[in-house]
C-alpha cells in the first residue's frame, strides 16, 4: 500500500500544482496552493484505489483524486478559522488565516471549493453522464447533507446545555468527516456507472474509525508528529469518542468498525487488498 499510496501523493500534489499554476498569480493563488501542500492524502487514494476496482483508468480518475483533496483543503482552511475550530497549526505550518489573514482564508477555501467542482467536469474523467454523476454526489458529500451539516452539528454541541449522546456523535461525525470519505471510496463505481453500495459499507465504517483514530491521537499524539495541536478537545471539554467511550472503549470501537469496513470487500477478493491495508492504516497511524 505504502508505493501505491506515495505514487497517489506525488500525481495528486501535480495535478493540483498545475490547475492553481494557471491561475492568475497573485495572494489568492499563493494561498490555495500553500493550502494543498501535504497531507495523507487518504481521499485521494480511495478515489483510485475505488476506480481500479471498477475498471477505471488512473487518467480518468486523477481529476477525481484532485477534486476531493481540493475540496478537503477548503473543508481545512475553514475549519481553522477562528469562529470554527480556531487552530493556528495544521501539517506542522501556520494555517492559512494566520500565514495571510481571515478574509484570505476565506477566499482560498471558496476557490478551492469550486475549483474541485471544476474538476469533476474535466473531460479525462469521461462520458458527461459519470461527470453529472460525480458532481451530484460530492455536492451532496460537501453540503447540507454531509460535511457542512456535520459542522453545524458540531458547533451547535459546542453551545447546548448537555453533550451529545454517542448516537449524536457518530451522526455527527459521519457528516463532518465520513461524507467525504465515504464520496471518495465510491467514486470508482460512479465513473464506471456500477452499484456503489460494498463501498459505501465501507467507507462507513471506515469514516468513524478514522474519526475515532483522531479522537485518540488528540488524546495521546505527540504535537511535533500530528502537526497541529492536541490536547484541544479535552481543554474544551467536547464530547468525542474517547470522552464517551474512554481511552481503550474507544480503541476497541476503531478495531471493531475496521473489521466490518474490510467485511465489506468480501466480493472483491484480493483485488482489495490495498483497501484492506488502508482500513488498518486509519488506526494504526500516529498523524
Amino acid at each position: 500500500m505504502e508505493e501505491s499510496l506515495a505514487r497517489v501523493r506525488a500525481d495528486v500534489q501535480a495535478e493540483l500544482d498545475r490547475v492553481i499554476d494557471a491561475l492568475p498569480a497573485g495572494e489568492l493563488a499563493d494561498a490555495m496552493r500553500y493550502a494543498v501542500q501535504g497531507g495523507k492524502r487518504l481521499r485521494a487514494f480511495l478515489v483510485m484505489e475505488s476506480a481500479r476496482l471498477h475498471g477505471v483508468a488512473d487518467a480518468a480518475a486523477l481529476p477525481v483524486a484532485a477534486a476531493i483533496e481540493a475540496l478537503h483543503a477548503y473543508s481545512l482552511v475553514h475549519d481553522d478559522l477562528p469562529a470554527m475550530d480556531d487552530d493556528d497549526l495544521r501539517r506542522g505550518l501556520p494555517t492559512v488565516h494566520v500565514r495571510w489573514s481571515e478574509a484570505t482564508a476565506i477566499l482560498a477555501g471558496d476557490a478551492l471549493q469550486t475549483l474541485a467542482f471544476q474538476l469533476l467536469a474535466d473531460d479525462r474523467i469521461g462520458p458527461s453522464d459519470a461527470r453529472l454523476r460525480l458532481v451530484g454526489a460530492m455536492a451532496r458529500a460537501a453540503g447540507a447533507r454531509g460535511m457542512v451539516w456535520g459542522q453545524a452539528l458540531d458547533i451547535a454541541a459546542e453551545t447546548a446545555g448537555a453533550p451529545p449522546d454517542l448516537d449524536a456523535i457518530k451522526m455527527l461525525q459521519g457528516g463532518k468527516t465520513g461524507a467525504l470519505i465515504r464520496f471518495a471510496a465510491t467514486a470508482g463505481p460512479l465513473i464506471a456507472g456500477d452499484d456503489p453500495a460494498a463501498l459505501d459499507r465501507y467507507a462507513e465504517a471506515l469514516g468513524l474509525a478514522f474519526q475515532i483514530a483522531d479522537d485518540i491521537l488528540d488524546v495521546t499524539g505527540d504535537e511535533a508528529v500530528t502537526g497541529k495541536r492536541v490536547g484541544k478537545d479535552a481543554d474544551a471539554r467536547k464530547a468525542t469518542f474517547v470522552s464517551l467511550l474512554g481511552l481503550s472503549g474507544a480503541q476497541a470501537e476503531a478495531r471493531r468498525l475496521v473489521a466490518v469496513s474490510e467485511a465489506a470487500l468480501a466480493d472483491y477478493g484480493g483485488a482489495a487488498r490495498n483497501l484492506h491495508d488502508l482500513a488498518r492504516f486509519v488506526i494504526e497511524r500516529d498523524t
